[in-house]
C-alpha cells in the first residue's frame, strides 16, 4: 500500500508539472509580445490570453460536473488507479531488464576460472530475474544436471508470477471504465424519458440534459480505456521480452553446466 500511495503522489505531481509546463511557453510568448508591442496591443493581449486559458479550464470542469459527479468520479478513479499500477509495473519491469548476453558471458568466464561459487557470486551481484534463475541453477549444479534444470524451470515460473503481478488490475480498469460510461448513458436516457413522461410533451429542452450526460460519460469512459490500453499493451510486450530472455538464458545455463561437468 505504501508503494501504491507513493505512485499516486508521483502521478499527481507529474500531472501538476505538465500543466505548469504547458502554460509556461504561452506565458513566455505573451511576455515577449508585451515587451515589444504598443500599449494598445498590450491591453488586448492581456485581456485575451487569460480569458482563453480560463475558458479551457472552466469548460473542462463544467463538462466533468455535467457528466455527473458520481459516475465521472468513479471513471476518474479508474484512470488514477490504473495509471498508478501501470507506472509501478513499468518501473519494475525496466529494473528487471538486464543485458542477458553480458551476464551469460560473465557467468561462463567465472565458471571456467573460479568454479560454481565464483559464478554464483556474479549472479548475486546482478539484479533481475535472469540472474536469479542462473543462481538457482548453479546452486543445484553440484547435485546433477537434471536437478539444476528442474530448479531453473521451477524458479522461472516464480519469476513470471512476479513480472505479471497486478497486471490483471489494469485490464480490469480497462473494461470497467467504458462499462461505467455506458451505465451513465443508460441512466441519462432514463432521466430524459422520465422528464418527457412528467411533462407529457416531447420538447428538446427536456431531453437535452439527459442526452448530454449520456454522451459525456461515454466519452470519458472510452478515453480512460484507450489510455490504459496503451500502457497495458506496453507492459505485456515488456513481460514477453523478459520471459523470452529468461527461456534463452535457461537453455544457455544448462549448456554451460554440461560443458563444465565434462571438463571436470
Amino acid at each position: 500500500m505504501k508503494r501504491l500511495f507513493s505512485i499516486l503522489a508521483i502521478v499527481a505531481v507529474m500531472a501538476f508539472g505538465n500543466i505548469q509546463a504547458a502554460s509556461a511557453p504561452a506565458q513566455l510568448t505573451t511576455n515577449v509580445q508585451l515587451l515589444f508591442a504598443p500599449v494598445t496591443t498590450t491591453v488586448i493581449q492581456e485581456d485575451v490570453a487569460p480569458a482563453a486559458d480560463e475558458s479551457f479550464h472552466q469548460n473542462l470542469k463544467k463538462r466533468f460536473i455535467e457528466g455527473g459527479p458520481s459516475f465521472m468520479g468513479i471513471v476518474l478513479l479508474c484512470l488514477i488507479l490504473g495509471l498508478a499500477i501501470a507506472i509501478e509495473r513499468i518501473i519494475f519491469l525496466n529494473l528487471s531488464t538486464t543485458n542477458t548476453k553480458k551476464l551469460q558471458q560473465n557467468v561462463e568466464d567465472a565458471l571456467n576460472s573460479g568454479g560454481v561459487e565464483a559464478a554464483k557470486e556474479v549472479c548475486r551481484n546482478t539484479k533481475g530475474p535472469v540472474a536469479s534463475i542462473y543462481y538457482q541453477g548453479l546452486d543445484r549444479a553440484d547435485e546433477s544436471i537434471d536437478a539444476a534444470e528442474k530448479a531453473v524451470v521451477a524458479y522461472g515460473g516464480v519469476q513470471m508470477g512476479q513480472l505479471e503481478k497486478n497486471v490483471s488490475w489494469v485490464s480490469l480498469f480497462i473494461a470497467l471504465a467504458p462499462m461505467l460510461g455506458f451505465m451513465g448513458t443508460v441512466i441519462g436516457m432514463i432521466d430524459a424519458f422520465d422528464k418527457i413522461e412528467a411533462a407529457g410533451d416531447m420538447q428538446p429542452s427536456l431531453v437535452a440534459g439527459g442526452i448530454k450526460v449520456a454522451l459525456l460519460t461515454t466519452v470519458f469512459g472510452l478515453i480512460v480505456a484507450i489510455i490504459l490500453q496503451v500502457f497495458y499493451n506496453y507492459i505485456i510486450a515488456k513481460i514477453d521480452s523478459i520471459v523470452n530472455d529468461m527461456e534463452d538464458a535457461s537453455i544457455s545455463l544448462i549448456d554451460m553446466l554440461v560443458a563444465y561437468k565434462n571438463k571436470k
